[in-house]
């Protein structure tokens, strides 16, 4: 069985890597699909959230990371997945994420969802808010992988 975990990942947290960690041991096949959504203003480009990933994920045999765009169904059926990954950290994302299942699962019937929820270390993270916390100058080191850090804080001072 394949899946895919798709996401921005603009940037990608601790929470997202603990949903990745957790997924890699339910599935053989993992592919992390970083979205190139040209609706958003993203801070890194998808080149950048791709690497960025492949560093935080290279000790996880069975994942791989591939950016798309367009539909998750059209992917999904390129990659020959069976499954969708999604996290969950509170009950408005289960409602956001169960309307989409159940849209993609109209679109491909072949198509399941696994909801993953959150631990609760990384319950109050997401990569906007991190952003948020980055724009006022405020500690997210906790937030984030270390091995990416550095990266974050770059692109911080680039952009002031």
């Amino acid at each position: 069985m394949k899946a895919i975990y798709p996401g921005s990942f603009d940037p990608v947290t601790l929470g997202h890597l603990d949903i990745i960690e957790r997924a890699a041991r339910i599935v053989p096949q993992l592919v992390v699909a970083v979205l190139n959504n040209n609706q958003k203003d993203p801070l890194f480009s998808v080149q950048e959230r791709v690497e960025h990933l492949q560093a935080i994920t290279a000790h996880l045999p069975g994942v791989r990371v591939a950016s798309f765009s367009g539909l998750l169904v059209d992917f999904a059926q390129a990659q020959q997945a069976q499954t969708v990954v999604r996290g969950l950290r509170a009950t408005t994302d289960f409602e956001y994420e169960f309307q989409m299942a159940l849209t993609n699962r109209q679109l491909n019937q072949e198509l399941e969802t696994i909801f993953i929820p959150t631990n609760l270390l990384y319950l109050y993270i997401s990569s906007r808010t991190v952003k948020e916390i980055m724009a006022f100058g405020g500690d997210f080191s906790h937030m984030v992988p270390p091995l990416i850090l550095d990266k974050i804080i770059a692109k911080q001072q680039t952009n002031s």
